[in-house]
């Protein structure tokens, strides 16, 4: 399993005069300490509208100039926004292959549909997103290995363009799809993209059938959207390293994991996006034709239902409002294996779990709320002596 670095640029208040570009500041060197520690890929999100969440609005700038000042990491861009609105394909396709020749081939590319909030601020009908995601997913492979590109649908009509430059990976640099439903992992391989699980709420045993589910429809995959299955799953959770469990504590881990909670279900709507959630599953197991592996999936899961978990019960009330303390929050995730948190000896255990899944890449989200620059770059640092444990 590869160790990367997830990042989305968080800016919790309090702010101070020139808060945003000190964040920007830190984020790239963080990165630079992440390529000489030898993680394997920096993934950046994108986002909009997400204020203190996430300053990364503009990613495939961040990326272009943490190519400049690292050799060695891979650039993921995790995930692009696909529906038109947010990015035409040819733009993701131009400045994508842009990115992969000035990093030197160190591109990975992601898409995803994005959520409601999202969709509201650019105006985008949420009956297109799907749609217009799956053509996004065919479109730039074709444009990246194609001398002139023809695509015709009733979203485009494009007729016989070069899109250049052309990215430096042959065929074209990994593709993945974003993912946080059993349907969506489904999705992600049948595709034969590559999935990038971006839940943080998750059991390891509900990991372990996610996992299954993903490996069963990349195998089964005939015609991946690209040149080829990228058969590859990378999870991201909290992690945050330190000389021992109580310094991790005091660092403000328990803290920063609980704003990052709360600050997530807001800024998705996450009550909401739950309850479409949920329908849609419902739909899926009513109707075997139609739920493919994901209903045998749900199906077998409601089967063995025994009852929430203490992080969905914590999160439910969340949800509903509840003033949950911060440290209840945190022990009810913890206890999961949903955050790794601790000495270098906690968290190598931790580690060990994921890996023990078969899962390919874990993207550590080191940088979240108020911890300070300097416990995250000592994070980065315990963390990166562990590298060597798990990439053989």
């Amino acid at each position: 399993m590869k160790i990367d670095v997830f990042n989305e640029i968080q800016d919790p208040r309090p702010w101070s005069d020139g808060h945003q570009a000190a964040r920007i500041d830190e984020a790239l060197e963080q990165a630079k300490l992440a390529d000489s520690l030898g993680y394997g890929c920096w993934w950046q999100v994108e986002h909009h509208g997400a204020e203190e969440f996430s300053l990364s609005s503009a990613p495939e700038l961040m990326l272009a100039a943490i190519s400049q000042q690292t050799s060695r990491i891979r650039l993921g861009h995790a995930a692009v926004l696909a529906p038109a609105r947010f990015n035409h394909p040819i733009r993701v396709a131009e400045r994508a292959a842009m990115l992969d020749v000035l990093s030197g081939g160190r591109l990975e590319l992601g898409l995803t549909r994005s959520t409601a909030p999202e969709w509201r601020l650019f105006g985008i009908d949420p009956a297109d997103v799907r749609r217009q995601t799956q053509q996004a997913f065919e479109m730039v492979p074709k444009m990246w290995t194609s001398e002139r590109f023809s695509y015709r649908s009733e979203d485009f009509e494009i007729h016989d363009v070069p899109i250049v430059p052309k990215p430096l990976q042959s065929p074209h640099p990994p593709l993945w799809q974003a993912a946080a439903s059993p349907a969506s992992f489904e999705e992600a391989g049948r595709r034969g993209v590559g999935v990038l699980g971006t839940t943080i709420w998750e059991s390891v045993e509900r990991v372990r059938r996610m996992v299954a589910l993903y490996r069963a429809a990349a195998e089964s995959c005939t015609e991946p959207v690209g040149e080829y299955v990228n058969n590859q799953i990378a999870f991201f959770t909290f992690v945050h390293c330190a000389e021992t469990d109580e310094q991790a504590i005091r660092n403000g881990a328990v803290a920063a994991a609980a704003w990052y909670t709360v600050q997530a279900l807001t800024f998705f709507e996450a009550a909401a996006a739950f309850v479409e959630t949920v329908e849609h599953q419902k739909r899926l197991m009513e109707d075997p034709s139609g739920g493919g592996l994901t209903g045998d999936f749900l199906r077998a899961e409601a089967a063995a239902f025994t009852g929430p978990n203490p992080a969905q019960l914590v999160i439910g009330r969340v949800l509903q409002g509840e003033a949950v303390p911060d440290e209840e929050i945190f022990e009810a995730l913890n206890a999961q294996d949903s955050l790794i948190v601790g000495s270098p000896e906690t968290c190598r255990k931790k580690l060990r779990t994921y890996a023990d899944l078969g899962i390919d890449r874990l993207m550590a989200f080191h940088q979240v709320g108020n911890l300070s620059h300097d416990s995250v770059m000592t994070s980065l640092r315990l963390l990166g002596d562990l590298i060597p444990e798990f990439d053989r």
